[in-house]
């Protein structure tokens, strides 16, 4: 019995051994290519010798125990004729994780009483469709649908946009700032810290390329405009 767990023991100790050094290979080899987002887990997936690497901005990418290769793109498992989109799930739940851990305080929100999701909408106060989306805040409100927004200026960082969307985030009121905004109103120029900027780099980060996108709880993005009906039955069935 002692040789059995003694064996036993051998094995996981040997089996830790060679999982360090496939981590620290991988490792090895996105440094070499001096890459670009840190690496938050390595871990095996359902297919031998290929590895899933989980980025610090929620993205995956796959990789070879011998480091040498590199994959981008979905992994998808087929069950019975059922397509299952493994990428798009781990993406979504570390993007969520990302996203929810926005400080409610570096947003501006527009809530329901009892809410029974919400939604994050990376926006830009000149985007036409943004525009359309505020329209129906209320209507968003009505349904159970917290609106969480986060800046996105599309022009960058440095733009009259990005200008205008620090002066939202530095007004006494921000709600009724972002609605002149998104009605075409001129906002009163103010100026403090805020967090427009790093805002920006999250989204891009994130995968955000244009506005609105609008991330569910789960931290599943839908791209782009939806009618205030059709999105509030999406993030509640995506909470």
């Amino acid at each position: 019995m002692r040789l059995k767990h003694l064996t036993a023991g051998l094995l996981a100790l040997c089996a830790t051994q060679v999982w360090a050094d496939v981590e620290q290979t991988i490792r090895q080899s996105l440094d070499q290519l001096n890459f670009p987002m840190a690496v938050s887990t390595i871990s095996e997936t359902p297919v031998n010798g290929l590895y899933q690497i989980q980025l610090d901005n929620g993205r995956v990418l796959y990789g070879s125990a011998d480091g040498k290769y590199l994959v981008q793109g979905a992994l998808i498992a087929v069950n019975d004729g059922q397509p299952r989109n493994l990428t798009a799930e781990v993406e979504a739940k570390a993007i969520g994780e990302v996203i929810n851990g926005i400080p409610r305080e570096d947003l501006v929100i527009f809530a329901p009483e009892q809410p029974k999701t919400h939604i994050t909408v990376f926006t830009d106060v000149d985007c036409g469709y943004c525009r359309k989306l505020h329209e129906e805040i209320g209507d968003l409100n009505e349904l159970g649908i917290e609106v969480r927004y986060a800046a996105f200026p599309r022009a960058g960082a440095d733009s009259k946009t990005a200008e205008v969307m620090g002066s939202i985030w530095c007004a006494d009121d921000r709600q009724s700032a972002m609605t002149r905004a998104k009605q075409g109103k001129s906002v009163t120029p103010v100026t403090c810290e805020n967090p427009v900027a790093e805002q920006y780099r999250l989204g891009a980060q994130v995968g955000v390329q244009g506005t609105p996108a609008i991330f569910m709880a789960n931290g599943t993005l839908v791209p782009g405009y939806k009618p205030a009906q059709a999105l509030a039955q999406e993030a509640i069935a995506n909470q």
